[in-house]
């Protein structure tokens, strides 16, 4: 069971989790992702959530945005229970309300060009297609992919991909942020320059950001710090506090963050 973090008094939480429990079938058995995780994140927040590899932070954040629903307990954002929502309330919430960043959802089409790729959230939202490519060139330039505006989708690198998926969850001012694993960007320069990049566009544009990663660069500064694995998250609010870790438990292997 979690830990659970609280909201400020009188505050409603902008996403909250009430004893939520996940499981993903493996062959003829079942795997405990989440079991009775409770907590809850203000707006603003800048939330951490590390994790060894297969330990359950992708289906955090596919659970926090309604991609996933739960088996038991309930999610809700601004109030709103997402597995009480239709399907199509669930995809307006992910277009609208929640931005998400996952290097494994890059599907663009054959011929797409970048700037359309991110355009297209906007234009689904009733924007002119002259308007949503003129927003989505000045997000590509403020996430530093500017210069690949005009270039095939698929030709990119993974760095630069990860950039303009930046973009695309920005581009209609999404109330929540949700970024999956940054650190798969190659070069160690590029990861420090592209996490430094999430932090400050947060701040500038007062948009709660939740990053789950295995490794710890990628959640300095957070004001909330949660560690999943073995069903169970753990989360703390402590301002010199580290990020919790669990103890080795047989296959799922994890290490201290303090002895990296």
């Amino acid at each position: 069971m979690s830990h659970e973090v609280p909201s400020p008094a009188g505050a409603q939480p902008l996403l909250s989790f009430d004893c939520v429990s996940k499981r993903h079938p493996d062959g003829r058995r079942e795997i405990v992702v989440l079991s009775e995780a409770s907590f809850e994140i203000s707006a603003g927040d800048f939330i951490g959530v590390w994790g060894a590899r297969r330990t359950g932070k992708s289906t955090l954040l596919r659970l926090a945005c309604g991609i996933e629903l739960p088996d038991a307990g309930a999610i809700r954002f601004d109030g709103r229970d997402t597995a009480r929502m239709s399907v199509c309330e669930r995809a307006r919430l992910l277009r609208d309300g929640i931005g998400l960043v996952a290097t494994d959802d890059w599907r663009p089409n054959h011929r797409e060009r970048v700037v359309d790729l991110v355009a297209l959230p906007l234009v689904s939202s009733g924007a002119t297609l002259h308007e949503a490519r003129r927003r989505a060139r000045a997000l590509l330039g403020r996430t530093g992919a500017g210069a690949c505006a005009d270039d095939l989708a698929r030709s990119l690198s993974l760095g630069e991909r990860t950039r303009v998926m930046l973009a695309r969850a920005l581009i209609n001012e999404p109330r929540l942020l949700l970024v999956d694993e940054p650190a798969v960007i190659p070069s160690l320069s590029e990861r420090d320059e592209f996490y430094g990049l999430l932090r400050l566009i947060a701040r500038e544009r007062g948009v709660t950001l939740m990053v789950a990663s295995e490794e710890l660069a990628p959640l300095r500064g957070a004001s909330v710090r949660m560690s999943i694995g073995h069903g169970e998250l753990m989360c703390s609010q402590e301002t010199q506090g580290t990020v919790l870790a669990f103890p080795d438990r047989g296959r799922v292997r994890t290490e201290s963050p303090g002895r990296r």
